[in-house]
């Protein structure tokens, strides 16, 4: 309808040119600077309302308006109006949209509107929710999380100094059923940690999450191709859902998850002001029992509630959680010593020794160090807190390493005793001889290599000879052997298998 006096100006003139006058809808348009079709308008209205000029003249701008323009006549009280809520609601579901909606509302309803006054009135309607709830978004599809600005102090009861706890919160857009928890702060472990409770508390995987580019999350932000860092990305595939990172300093890109931090902040924490927490665990407890009131206020202008539209809407689109929690770990690189070990937080874990001096990745959990070397898992130990200590698996040592791991000075004294009693003394002076152990072992196993290459006959006799002439070590041993000198008679006048008398040699009874 006309607002304005220069509007019913245009009008009165258009009416005079056109019907007194006798111009045309374009002259007249040219004369008053108005379209051709404005002035037809005005012209198909007067003969609507059966006004020419001459009543035109006798009637006041008010009388004249009323009579061109009359109000919409009341629908009928019969008619169906559409449930726009019920039909906001409806269009989330799959599949689901106005043109079926309609079809629906329109059977059997002689009354009904036609389809483009149903949308538009449906458009009207919706424009008068809140923006984060205009937005139609499909069950199931999206999961938006974020942390909330503000933190509960956490009191250490021991020393009386205070935390700040973070708040993270999920939200569905379809339903905006909304999960909330405290974490001690906003590491990746914290992230992502937050967002495994959030699925198993909606009993669910959604197709997409839609988080921050928050650094702990991506490791390249960017506007269009934001990168997640690799656990995080590990993470959505263990969960088989997509990542959908919002722009940056754009938060209309997760409305639904800032109004959740809002209603959490003033549903859930503002409630939570006045009381101390000495633990997470305590603060969770308490997030957790406000959190169901949360979700059972009936919304304003949607019929039911966040749990009643969840459970209609997002739980039946939802695939289902994995068998295994997704567990959390780190990764790190590596280079592997030359003694085939590879160093985490002081401790050393070994890898199989032909990866020296290679760079290998770790994965560390809560329990395990596991060791990977061209995306293949080579190793894997019970993770450690011991400093300066080793985990050694023998499968990854070399042969002759093994074999040091594998003998110990009774199990070699017990091989010289089925050889010989002066093969057995020639052991006992090895290991009580040499500054080092494992120098003991070396000669013992070239002892070992003596008896295959020479025969145990051969060997027995060599050391009878060695012990004779107060030489019980390798080297003459060796020499003995090699100069075939075993194979002679005559020997000096010590008894066979005796060691010549010293103090520092204690004999095989000193290993029992």
């Amino acid at each position: 309808m006309p607002t304005n006096r220069i509007t019913m100006r245009q009008i009165r003139e258009t009416l005079r040119l056109h019907l007194c006058a006798r111009l045309s809808f374009y002259e007249v348009g040219r004369s008053l600077k108005i379209s051709k079709s404005a002035a037809a308008k005005y012209a198909s209205l007067a003969r609507a309302a059966n006004v020419d000029w001459a009543i035109a003249q006798t009637l006041t701008d008010e009388e004249l308006e009323a009579r061109l323009y009359r109000p919409a006549l009341p629908r009928s009280s019969h008619q169906l109006a559409p449930d726009f809520a019920s039909v906001h609601q409806e269009l989330k579901r799959a599949g689901v949209t106005l043109q079926l909606l309609w079809e629906e509302y329109a059977k059997d309803n002689t009354l009904a509107y036609k389809y483009t006054s149903f949308c538009i009135k449906y458009r009207e309607w919706a424009m008068g929710l809140k923006r984060s709830m205009r937005q139609t978004h499909n069950a199931g599809e999206k999961l938006f999380v974020d942390y909330a600005g503000q933190t509960v102090p956490i009191i250490d009861a021991s020393t009386g100094e205070i935390t700040k706890a973070q708040i993270f919160v999920a939200t569905f857009g379809a339903s905006n059923y909304t999960y909330a928890c405290a974490t001690a702060r906003q590491t990746t472990a914290d992230w992502i940690g937050a967002q495994v409770l959030a699925l198993e508390f909606f009993g669910g995987v959604p197709r997409l999450i839609v988080p921050d580019q928050a650094r702990a999350l991506i490791k390249n932000p960017d506007t269009y191709d934001p990168q997640p860092n690799r656990l995080y990305d590990e993470f959505a595939t263990h969960y088989g859902c997509a990542l959908l990172a919002a722009r940056p300093a754009h938060p209309r890109d997760k409305p639904k998850v800032e109004n959740a931090v809002l209603v959490v902040e003033r549903w859930i924490l503002a409630r939570l002001r006045n009381r101390k927490f000495f633990s997470l665990m305590e603060l969770n407890q308490a997030i957790a029992l406000l959190l169901v009131d949360l979700n059972q206020r009936a919304f304003k202008k949607l019929p039911g509630n966040r749990r009643s539209a969840f459970e209609q809407l997002d739980l039946p689109a939802l695939r289902a959680l994995p068998a295994k929690r997704f567990e959390i770990f780190r990764w790190k690189s590596a280079k592997v010593n030359i003694d085939y070990h590879v160093e985490f937080e002081g401790h050393y874990y070994s890898v199989p020794h032909a990866l020296v001096r290679t760079t290998v990745e770790l994965r560390v959990t809560a329990t395990l160090v596991e060791c990977f070397s061209s995306n293949q898992r080579v190793a894997c130990h019970v993770l450690s807190t011991q400093r300066g200590k080793h985990t050694t698996t023998p499968d990854h040592m070399p042969a002759s390493h093994r074999a040091h791991l594998e003998w110990t000075p009774q199990k070699l004294i017990d091989w010289g005793l089925r050889i010989g009693a002066s093969t057995a003394a020639v052991v006992s002076w090895q290991l009580e001889h040499r500054p080092h152990p494992e120098q003991g072992y070396r000669a013992c196993l070239g002892m070992q290599r003596l008896a295959r290459q020479f025969t145990p006959v051969r060997l027995e006799a060599a050391c009878t000879r060695a012990l004779a002439i107060r030489s019980p070590n390798l080297r003459s041993v060796t020499n003995i052997l090699k100069s075939g000198l075993d194979r002679q008679q005559s020997l000096p006048s010590t008894k066979p298998g005796a060691l010549p008398a010293h103090e520092n040699i204690r004999g095989p009874d000193y290993f029992h």
